[in-house]
């Protein structure tokens, strides 16, 4: 296997992991609003994510980072064309942050709720947002030659991308409530099982309309060679095996089977965008692949060594981390956080 095609496997491997934790963060702050109904609920809710939020999200940074580095041609055209979609996300992203922090500051129910709705904001945008990227990638879009993207946001913000940008937020919507169903206490876990189970049913019907549309108008699907076809049968059997679990009270299981929803539709893009990692529509022989768009052999060599080394410590300092915030948040003032 060639450097460049560990590169593109490790930078799956990022967003996998980027799109599994930082999904169920997106969907609990979704949910907070909606899910708590008075002050101690919502900061049961906040607690949960509280002490993991910011690790998870530094693996969009990490994937960012590998991404730049591996493939700065892929970098530098999608952060481009992309530009005002980013600044969206980040702005949104940066209100979520110091939104958890400003909400304890003081007192009173419309300082909670307007930091409640921020949060429901930097949750919303950024998902939606992932969507909208994910599904240009999978369709492709205008890049002329010179790896230059041309045409601005507005043919970026196309149906097939915005309805991929709806099927995320509903997809992490219901990771987030299967989530709160094993993190919170008893009785406010029972409501995000119902949470749960109606965002299933709204992310089942969007996902197979979806993946029909992305049959039709795509080639992620059916391309010669290594494709995504295998990786989406077995995205939507977990989805179909998660509505059953959250149905019969197995909150646990329903948790681990909707992230494997999330890891094989993940798995199904880069699958099917390999060797391909940015499609021209213009013209298929401009697209951007794992070999005109990488670094160079010694940057990748030198980058692989050092990935080597220190991968598996993060790895290991965040399971570490998850393991001591294992146990349930409850709704008690004097056990909260935020």
């Amino acid at each position: 296997m060639s450097l460049n095609t560990v590169w593109f496997v490790l930078v799956t491997v990022l967003f996998i992991g980027f799109f599994f934790l930082e999904g169920f963060d997106f969907g609990v702050g979704m949910l907070l609003p909606f899910l708590g109904k008075d002050d101690n609920e919502r900061r049961a809710i906040i607690n949960a994510i509280g002490p993991v939020w910011d690790g998870n999200e530094v693996w969009m940074v990490t994937a960012g980072g590998a991404l730049f580095a591996s493939f700065p041609n892929v970098y530098a055209t999608l952060f481009s064309g992309f530009y005002l979609a980013l600044v969206l996300m980040l702005v949104a992203l940066i209100l979520r942050g110091v939104s958890f922090e400003f909400r304890g500051k003081r007192s009173g129910k419309k300082w909670h709720s307007l930091w409640d709705w921020a949060i429901f904001t930097g949750s919303l945008l950024p998902a939606l947002l992932w969507g909208v990227t994910v599904a240009n990638l999978m369709r492709g879009f205008a890049i002329d030659q010179d790896m230059n993207y041309f045409g601005g946001l507005l043919p970026l913000l196309n149906p097939f991308a915005l309805l991929g940008g709806v099927v995320f937020v509903s997809l992490f919507i219901m990771h987030g409530a299967n989530f709160l169903a094993r993190k919170v206490s008893p009785e406010l876990a029972q409501k995000a099982k119902q949470f749960a189970f109606s965002s299933w049913i709204i992310a089942t019907v969007l996902t197979v309309g979806f993946l029909a549309w992305t049959f039709i108008a795509t080639d992620i699907l059916t391309k010669p060679g290594i494709n995504g076809l295998i990786p989406a049968i077995l995205a939507a059997f977990a989805l179909l095996i998660t509505g059953w679990l959250i149905r019969t009270g197995k909150s646990g299981w329903a948790f681990i089977t909707g992230s494997l929803v999330i890891v094989f539709a993940t798995l199904m893009v880069f699958a099917g965008l390999y060797p391909r990692i940015l499609i021209s529509t213009l013209d298929p022989s401009w697209s951007l692949t794992i070999m005109n768009a990488a670094s160079s052999p010694y940057t990748l060599k030198v980058m692989t060594i050092v990935a080597a080394i220190f991968l598996p410590v993060v790895l290991v300092y965040q399971g570490w981390t998850y393991w001591i915030f294992r146990k349930r948040v409850e709704a008690n003032p004097e056990k909260l956080v935020y």
